[in-house]
């Protein structure tokens, strides 16, 4: 993507943060039918080389007979975004050189893909998932709550994959390249709207 040096993120530890916060991904793949995009929940392994992503497509997707192992894929993780108008800049009224933009967070994930269906293997990787999610909540669901045959009949519904991720790239696009003024107005404009209008507020991450 286009990532000018003031808005590229490149520590680790922020953009794995990052994937953690916003675990929601858009895969993206070429196929022999062209590029296909999926949304998934992918769960973050650090501790494997490079990281791994893990997560799961339906059984009916044709993407796990699309692709061959290790095809090359792109997950593209969003976070924060809004749109900032020209007036919250307080140069409007001295220059008048100002125009609209959108501020916003997302990391790309570039890597090589592989789909697994043994049933063990995509069974621990659901409940990786769940536990994952569902543990914030004050009555945690597991797999096990389920009848055993019902949650045999979803697991073989899905097949899991794997992704080595290559390498990270973030771009957190927050009026870095404006002055310490227009940004202020940016911050103060983005405080008054109602939440609803501004979506989350976006924040340098420094």
């Amino acid at each position: 993507m286009y990532n000018p040096a003031h808005f590229h993120e490149q520590r680790p530890e922020v953009l794995r943060a990052f994937l953690a916060q916003h675990p929601l991904a858009t895969l993206v793949a070429q196929t022999a039918d062209g590029l296909v995009a999926n949304h998934l929940p992918l769960l973050c392994d650090w501790t494997r080389d490079a990281g791994v992503l893990r997560g799961h497509v339906a059984r009916a997707n044709p993407l796990w007979r699309a692709l061959a192992a290790d095809a090359p894929v792109l997950a593209i993780f969003g976070g924060a975004s809004a749109y900032v108008s020209p007036s919250w800049y307080p140069s409007k009224a001295e220059t008048g050189k100002v125009v609209p933009t959108w501020n916003y967070a997302v990391v790309h994930a570039h890597g090589t893909l592989r789909f697994f269906d043994d049933k063990e293997r995509v069974r621990a990787l659901v409940t990786d998932l769940t536990a994952e999610h569902e543990r914030a909540l004050p009555q945690p669901w597991k797999p096990a709550d389920a009848p055993p045959d019902y949650l045999d009949a979803m697991l073989a519904a899905i097949v899991g994959f794997e992704i080595a991720v290559a390498r990270l790239e973030g771009k957190f696009k927050a009026s870095q390249n404006k002055s310490p003024v227009d940004r202020g107005g940016v911050a103060n404009a983005f405080g008054d709207l109602a939440p609803a209008d501004r979506g989350e507020l976006i924040r340098d991450p420094d």
